[in-house]
């Protein structure tokens, strides 16, 4: 990882992470419809100058600009899209590592696919790895997959059990040394229907985006990236009224700023915390 990534991460750990419940909305929003009729998920690029799209109506991901990082206000469509077909046709999730040299999608199977980019966040480079992993031993329906921030840990979100489930690589970011840690924690208690999930960058609390109520769940892990030790924060603000069918989520690395996909509206929308 580079001297400037290691410093963001740091500033983000080190940062408040304000509860969710203080989320309001900046009416401000990005329509994605122009690229994809069923958006599923999203991803920033570490600094917020990047910002990614998944759908599933063409079964692509497409990339943005953002002039002014994090500020969706200043996002335009870079005309580059990326197709995971071949893999997945019903593509659901993309997460990136976080030197934007990978990228790992899941849909709804019970697969992760890893990609390559031969030029870090930029699309029109990107390949195939021929590198998967499967998880129907313990759902055969993703709906989401990301990453501790070293690489050394993946999370998938089952939408047939409704769990987060933990693996460890011994390679970090490499699937073909991933194994499942026998590790999961159950979201069903708080809505049956999870779709995306993020976490705060040093692994002390988990967020979940539902679409039965429409609203993110906040939890706190008390042992860090650990599943196991995660418990309900009794947090969960509400999203329908942006948009009744909410899919992605994602959050600025300080916390201080939240991003949700809405397939109603086919939009995101930017949250300030705090």
């Amino acid at each position: 990882m580079s001297f400037l990534m290691n410093k963001m991460l740091r500033v983000a750990v080190g940062s408040g992470w304000c509860d969710v419940s203080t989320a309001s909305y900046d009416t401000v929003s990005l329509d994605v419809s122009g690229e994809d009729g069923f958006p599923r998920g999203i991803a920033f690029k570490l600094d917020g100058t990047k910002l990614y799209l998944i759908g599933g109506y063409y079964d692509s991901v497409y990339q943005y600009s953002l002039s002014t990082a994090w500020d969706l206000s200043t996002a335009s469509y870079d005309t580059v899209s990326f197709s995971v077909q071949e893999q997945e046709g019903s593509p659901r999730s993309v997460t990136f590592k976080t030197d934007g040299t990978k990228m790992y999608v899941v849909g709804s199977g019970d697969v992760v696919y890893q990609y390559s980019l031969s030029t870090a966040w930029n699309l029109d480079t990107a390949s195939y790895d021929s590198v998967s992993f499967g998880v129907s031993g313990q759902d055969t329906s993703v709906a989401s997959v990301t990453f501790k921030t070293d690489g050394t840990k993946m999370y998938v979100l089952g939408g047939v059990t409704d769990k987060v489930y933990q693996y460890s690589l011994s390679t970090p970011w490499n699937l073909d040394t991933a194994s499942y840690d026998s590790v999961s924690f159950y979201l069903g208690d708080e809505d049956p229907n999870p779709r995306s999930m993020a976490f705060k960058p040093d692994g002390t609390k988990l967020f979940v985006i539902s679409g039965t109520n429409d609203k993110v769940y906040q939890y706190s892990l008390s042992t860090p990236w650990n599943v196991s030790t995660a418990s309900y924060d009794s947090t969960s603000p509400y999203l329908g009224i942006q948009d009744l069918d909410p899919y992605g989520l994602a959050f600025k690395p300080d916390g201080t700023k939240m991003y949700t996909l809405g397939n109603e509206n086919e939009k995101i929308y930017q949250y300030s915390l705090c």
